[in-house]
């Protein structure tokens, strides 16, 4: 039977790259492979058969979205990057074991993902940029920010926090109903779905189960890996630590957000000090962007516009 989330990966593609960005693996070193999208001026036009490659640097300012933990780059980000891209060079990368990257390092950390994202961003000619990070995509962000401060700019978190702890772990799958993050991140049937779908978004999705099972096929490849990812992501209380951040921070957050609340945005906006900024969107849950997407937009393009938000011309 046909997949009716696989039919639609190549209208998505097609729509990315009529927005101007096409996927370009980089070799971050051997055994460890990252997916970017990559705006098209960057690449050259190979002959059949041949790999596209870098040519040239971005020309204009950098803007890199990191998508969460249920779907690869460009299905979370697929309302932002045609609405960014006249006015930004967008990248967006898959993060390990989503979208094709892969690694065969053991490590699972949130540092190598960042790693991973900043060493594939300076093969790809990227000097400064701004991040976009959407929650673990947020965490990776902050982890980015915190370890290269000459890269990171600024950048916008939406639904994330600085780490997770124990503490926070426990008392939102305790809060929401699950055993594990993996429960709920990680969903095997057409019912976990619903469940993970439910805490994410604000409003009630009705789609056909048929549609759930495929896009469980499709979405949650990788599982042993990213089950590894998730419980690398958690670290003790004890050892949790704010980071000093030179770089203006805006949270821009879904106002009903379940999964991390308007409070722990707000607490986390304190623990940061006055370089961080937060607004929220009605009517919005952990999916803001998807949900609202113009409203999402607005907000973040603003932000972006704002004096000394985006790094000079790369």
């Amino acid at each position: 039977m046909v997949n009716l989330v696989e039919i639609q990966k190549p209208l998505l593609h097609g729509l990315m790259k009529m927005a101007g960005v096409k996927p370009y693996a980089v070799e971050i070193e051997p055994g460890t492979v990252m997916n970017f999208w990559v705006p098209k001026k960057t690449l050259n036009k190979p002959k059949k058969g041949e790999k596209p490659e870098i040519v040239s640097k971005p020309n204009k300012p950098v803007v890199v979205l990191i998508h969460g933990f249920a779907a690869e780059g460009i299905v979370t980000w697929q309302f932002q990057v045609g609405s960014l891209s006249k006015k930004y060079s967008v990248y967006v990368p898959d993060l390990l074991f989503f979208g094709g990257s892969a690694t065969d390092k053991s490590d699972r950390s949130p540092t190598l993902q960042a790693d991973c994202v900043a060493a594939g961003l300076r093969k790809l000619g990227v000097d400064t940029c701004t991040t976009v990070g959407f929650s673990y995509g947020g965490m990776v962000a902050f982890k980015m920010a915190e370890l290269y401060p000459d890269l990171v700019r600024a950048m916008v978190v939406s639904g994330s926090i600085l780490a997770m702890t124990c503490s926070v772990s426990d008392e939102t799958m305790k809060r929401l109903g699950f055993e594990s993050s993996s429960e709920l991140l990680l969903p095997s049937t057409v019912k976990g779905l619903k469940a993970l779908l439910s805490v994410a978004a604000h409003k009630k999705l009705y789609f056909p189960d048929r549609l759930h099972r495929d896009f469980l096929e499709v979405m949650f490849t990788n599982r042993k890996e990213r089950a590894e990812l998730l419980e690398a992501l958690v670290i003790d209380t004890k050892d949790a630590t704010i980071p000093k951040f030179d770089q203006r921070i805006h949270l821009l957050w879904g106002e009903n957000d379940q999964l991390f609340k308007q409070e722990l945005a707000h607490n986390m906006k304190e623990q940061l000090g006055a370089n961080a900024t937060f607004e929220g969107i009605k009517k919005a849950g952990h999916l803001v962007h998807l949900e609202r997407p113009c409203v999402y937009n607005r907000c973040l393009k603003k932000f972006l516009a704002s004096p000394n938000e985006v790094g000079a011309r790369n």
